[in-house]
């Protein structure tokens, strides 16, 4: 065993660049080139990798810190034997007599007086081939300046901008996202004059730190120059790069991440331009895209594209379902059957309208339909109001009308604590079992269909559940409802009691993973085993996410349910 001191390594022209991100932690047992942390300037951020393998002792640096060559990152404890890369290949800028061959830089040549068509190259990248473009930030017509960036390219290690050697108009852009380009390659076409000041101001670029051989340990590499050569012929010469906006100035629209974090969001799919960073100063960490898409897998959250196209689904003057691979709705003329009015959904309607449709197409919903016997319990409902009311008229408590459905939620809080799978949400692949009871109620409004929710209702008497619920209504109806009242619910009933009906299919809310529908209660004889007597019968009807629930533990649930509702004293056991 041997302690070994890992090294920042040649990374060119920088000198002292900003710690943003720390990819290892002391007892992490790392892999020689293994990435242990991200480094930037105002032009490029890369990776700094290991150059042994072994257990990491300590940490020598924390973020924010300031770092240049030859700063000690972290000690490792390096096994007997363990294999050593081999230097990284330097980055540093290209002064005259020490650019390689093999690059073919050209040297500075007196700008002519010339106007014409001037080929933009990609520059000297160092080691890299086949490097993606992943950002384009101009388009033809654009007028370019001298050293403004045209794209932005990376590899798995670095990201850099790519800036222009001339000012001019562009008239082509001959890359796009997602092609690969190599030094040499032709990235633009302008149309300028070829008189444009050139700025001898070298700036190093970021390369990954691959092993090389000990022969070519380390070779220079020339700074990046935007290599330009007039269409007609006019003579070569080139430019150095110099910084295209000020530093610290974000890129136009550049996710704030590292190369690996944005090449690991690229394979998963998630849109890091909607992402908030929990790093430093903001920097987007593989844990933010691991939990964005743990929450859009749950549900919990929707891309922008996402919602774009169920907003779109939910209107037939959209595209009509074509989004969702259907064949198109119907678009018919309906003045030419006869008169028409045409009236514009309200907002409520238009929102709630897009999370059904999208709760109905991605939740794979079943309904276990029953009925229970409530005429005890509406008995007692009755007395209790008018023993409420008899206490409100002599001033000794409030004016409270209890209805059938504060005893509904709080014979649900009883179901849901004996079967806790219906009080849960998926994230991913896990179930959160939550441990309160906050209940919604469907209320049907003059603006349209709102939830309200009324919280910790394990700990609330049915009194002060019927007064709750009155108050949240009257403030739905009103319009008054604040976000957070309408939020955090773990089950939903819907209730059409006061109107009709006998069974209904209600959509669940998601990330909830059942709801409750119930309808106007109606007396129907019931055989007691010796004749029919007439019984107050109340339908329900549970819709669940058979995802989380199976059809037993469904059958169960109701059956439980219908047991409290008839008798009520169970909610006390």
């Amino acid at each position: 065993m041997a302690l070994v001191e890992v090294k920042v390594p040649d990374i060119g022209d920088f000198d002292e660049v900003a710690v943003i991100e720390l990819l290892v932690k002391v007892g992490d047992t790392v892999k020689a080139e293994q990435s242990l942390i991200t480094v930037e300037s105002d032009k490029a951020s890369m990776e700094i990798p290991s150059s042994t393998a072994g257990v990491v002792k300590e940490l020598r640096i924390k973020l924010g810190d300031k770092v240049k060559q030859g700063s000690v990152v972290l000690v490792v404890e390096a096994a007997a034997g363990a294999a050593v890369a081999s230097t990284p290949a330097a980055v540093v800028p290209a002064t005259p007599g020490t650019v390689p061959a093999a690059t073919a830089a050209v040297a500075l040549a007196t700008p002519v007086s010339a106007t014409g068509l001037i080929e933009v190259r990609i520059p000297n990248i160092g080691d890299f081939t086949d490097v993606a473009v992943i950002e384009v930030f101009v388009k033809p017509g654009d007028t370019i300046k001298v050293e403004q960036s045209i794209i932005t390219i990376e590899s798995d290690k670095a990201s850099m901008e790519i800036p222009s050697s001339h000012a001019g108009m562009l008239k082509e852009l001959k890359v796009k996202v997602g092609d690969k380009v190599n030094i040499g390659d032709l990235m633009a076409i302008l149309e300028g004059s070829l008189s444009a000041a050139v700025v001898a101001a070298p700036v190093a670029v970021a390369t990954s730190a691959v092993a090389t051989s000990a022969s070519s340990a380390s070779v220079a590499i020339a700074s990046p120059v935007a290599m330009a050569a007039p269409i007609a012929g006019a003579t070569a010469f080139a430019a150095v790069v110099a910084p295209a906006h000020a530093p610290g100035e974000p890129t136009l629209g550049l996710p704030h991440a590292s190369p690996s974090v944005r090449k690991f969001a690229r394979e998963l799919g998630v849109p890091l331009e909607e992402l908030k960073g929990s790093g430093h100063k903001g920097r987007i960490t593989q844990d933010d895209v691991q939990t964005f898409t743990k929450s859009v897998m749950a549900g919990a959250t929707q891309t922008k594209a996402q919602t774009a196209k169920v907003s779109a689904s939910a209107g037939a003057a959209g595209d009509g379902g074509a989004g969702l691979g259907l064949i198109p709705w119907p678009k018919v003329d309906f003045a030419k059957f006869g008169p028409i009015e045409r009236k514009e959904m309200g907002r409520i309607k238009k929102i709630s309208g897009a999370n059904l449709l999208r709760n109905a197409i991605m939740i794979p919903a079943v309904t276990n339909h029953d009925d229970c016997d409530i005429t005890d319990l509406e008995a007692f409902r009755v007395s209790t109001n008018l023993e409420t009311e008899k206490a409100a008229k002599a001033g000794n408590i409030a004016s409270v009308k209890v209805t059938m459905l504060a005893f509904l939620i709080k014979a649900c809080v009883a179901a849901l604590k004996k079967y806790p799978e219906f009080n849960s949400s998926l994230d991913g692949d896990a179930l959160v079992y939550k441990n309160y009871w906050h209940i919604g109620f469907a209320a049907d409004t003059p603006n349209g269909l709102m939830v309200p929710v009324i919280r910790d209702c394990d700990k609330k008497g049915i009194l002060q559940i019927s007064q709750e619920m009155g108050e949240l209504a009257k403030k739905a109806r009103d319009g008054k409802l604040g976000p957070a009242e309408m939020t955090g619910a773990t089950f939903t009933i819907s209730s059409l009691g006061g109107i009709g009906g006998k069974y209904f299919t209600p959509i669940i809310n998601a990330p909830e993973v059942a709801i409750l529908g119930v309808c106007k209660s109606t007396m129907e004889p019931v055989w007691n085993g010796k004749e029919f007597v007439p019984r107050l019968m109340l339908p329900l009807s549970l819709t669940w996410d058979h995802r989380v629930i199976d059809g037993a533990a469904a059958a169960r649930f109701n059956a439980y349910l219908g047991q409290i509702l008839g008798d009520f004293r169970r909610v006390l056991l």
